[in-house]
């Protein structure tokens, strides 16, 4: 790694707020050096002098690119990369416009891919990095009234998967964060989107977002503690490749993964479709 002074040095997308500024802050305070970054570098001023601070709009493969550039030049190499912008939208599936579509995986999904691709070339020719993608519980358990939301976290699922695989010779490690609630401003009005709703889901997609209102304050998760594990787990020699954080996210993730077994199980009799002989 590029460690200076036994210290790594971390590269940290949608720093402004939430997991983002949590995780900056739990870098610095265990002495290491932090490039945050967001769409609005003025944000990042709280983190203090000890921080380096960036404007990047994660949805600009160039933007992506000239910006790792500089952290590389500026620091002296990037350690980790933690892929943290994001942001929910909430609407049944008939209720988003095109755009609000495009915006949600331009953010959530490519938005990741910009990042880890600019970071490779560095981590590659060092043979040496890690990337911290930040999924959710709903990268694992789909949310009704969040469908885009859901896509883009089983899509970003599905690619750090895929990168583990392709770059763990390399000496190059992955781990796929899966929260579930904390209490961040995730799901405040200023943060979270909304679609107008649609009468015809009040039944279903209705009733999530009274939930959300109602956990908006009140989620079970510390994002301090859960900063804490997250740097923690990216700094040993061996990170796991998924990491779900908080009760609910164990708990819910444990029933769905036991359900797709034995809905798996159920329709074994009907998958041997293989040519005879095979």
């Amino acid at each position: 790694m590029s460690e200076q002074n036994g210290t790594r040095v971390w590269f940290v997308t949608g720093a402004s707020s939430g997991f983002g500024r949590a995780i900056c802050r739990e870098i610095l305070d265990r002495g290491d050096r932090v490039v945050a970054t967001s769409r609005d570098p003025e944000s990042l001023d709280a983190l203090g002098d000890g921080a380096l601070t960036s404007r990047l709009d994660v949805t600009d493969p160039d933007d992506a690119r000239a910006v790792m550039q500089k952290a590389e030049h500026d620091t002296g190499g990037v350690d980790v990369v933690v892929n943290n912008a994001g942001y929910g939208h909430i609407g049944a599936i008939e209720e988003l416009a095109d755009d609000e579509l495009r915006r949600q995986l331009d953010v959530n999904l490519y938005g990741v891919i910009n990042v880890t691709r600019a970071a490779l070339p560095y981590f590659r020719a060092r043979r040496s990095g890690r990337f911290v993608q930040m999924s959710s519980l709903n990268g694992i358990e789909a949310l009704p009234g969040g469908a885009y939301y859901t896509a883009s976290k089983f899509a970003v699922e599905g690619f750090s998967e895929a990168l583990a695989a392709e770059v763990a010779h390399l000496g190059i490690g992955v781990t796929i964060v899966e929260p579930g609630p904390h209490r961040t401003s995730f799901a405040s009005t200023g943060s979270m989107q909304s679609s107008t709703p649609m009468s015809a889901y009040a039944e279903s997609v209705g009733e999530v977002r009274q939930l959300l209102a109602q956990l908006d304050g009140n989620q079970p998760g510390d994002p301090v503690r859960a900063a804490q594990v997250i740097v923690e787990m990216a700094a040993t020699d061996h990170p796991p490749l998924r990491l779900p954080l908080g009760t609910m996210a164990h708990d819910h993730i444990r029933d769905k993964l036991r359900q797709q077994l034995d809905a798996l199980e159920a329709v074994a009799p009907f998958g041997a479709t293989d040519f005879p002989g095979n």
